[in-house]
């Protein structure tokens, strides 16, 4: 799994945020309070101490107005990249092309936690017949990442991604160029023209587009799902992808109800 030292960053940043905001706006109440007064108001002084005072005596608020916040940002985020995000690279799909919930799976072949999330994944579409799972290759960790990622993408050109998709993650062993391509030989696909994929421009700029898409989105490492408004990240398990599945499954039908 990527670093998670940028998520800390953020949630430090936003922490000092909303204190700031929680100390401006209560120094904005007093000075309000003031000025409606005829006896003098209360100085910035005597209502940073109440404020600090009151944090430190709640500190729960903190992590609350963080979350919020980031809960904000995040569905911003998601609105504003909607078409990128549901847009699959022909091919790297799985399950009900036609499904009413789509789940978008950010992965890396050389993440062991991707390989525990790609059969709470099977799992999901075995019993889920209306999911639609899109494929974004996220190669962080290595190298061999960026060339298995290549060559996943020439696969789904060939019209062969399960089964190349499936063979890597059930292949034991460290990700390689030499297993990637021994994986190449045992779904039949063409050697040469995956070969070619490795140094392919267009194909490169499809996994610079998904990396550039994880950082629009804040995503700090592999496996990380979205599911209608939601960002899971990590190997979550089967039953919080199904519950997220669930969730916007019916945030979709009440919209559609209004």
């Amino acid at each position: 799994m990527a670093s998670a030292m940028g998520f800390w960053n953020r949630r430090l940043s936003m922490a000092a945020a909303v204190a700031l905001a929680l100390a401006g706006t209560a120094l904005g109440a007093g000075a309000a309070w003031a000025a409606g007064q005829s006896a003098p108001g209360a100085n910035r002084a005597e209502i940073e101490a109440i404020v600090r005072d009151y944090i430190l005596n709640h500190p729960e608020i903190i992590p609350e107005a963080v979350a919020r916040l980031e809960q904000g940002e995040m569905r911003k985020a998601l609105a504003a990249n909607r078409a990128a995000i549901e847009t699959p690279f022909a091919g790297a799909i799985a399950g009900n092309l036609k499904g009413d919930v789509k789940l978008v799976v950010f992965f890396d072949y050389a993440c062991p936690y991707c390989r525990q999330g790609h059969a709470d994944v099977q799992k999901l579409v075995r019993e889920d017949p209306n999911v639609m799972v899109i494929y974004r290759d996220f190669p962080v960790l290595s190298p061999a990442s960026t060339e298995a990622a290549l060559t996943s993408l020439s696969a789904a050109q060939q019209g062969r991604y399960a089964q190349f998709h499936d063979a890597m993650f059930a292949s034991p062993g460290r990700v390689s160029l030499a297993r990637t391509l021994g994986i190449v030989k045992g779904v039949g696909l063409d050697e040469a023209r995956t070969t070619a994929a490795l140094t392919n421009t267009e194909l490169k700029a499809q996994v610079d587009r998904n990396l550039e898409l994880g950082r629009n989105l804040g995503l700090t490492g592999t496996p990380s799902y979205i599911i209608g408004n939601r960002i899971l990240s990590g190997a979550v398990g089967f039953d919080r992808l199904k519950e997220a599945v669930v969730a916007a499954r019916t945030e979709a039908k009440a919209l559609g109800g209004r």
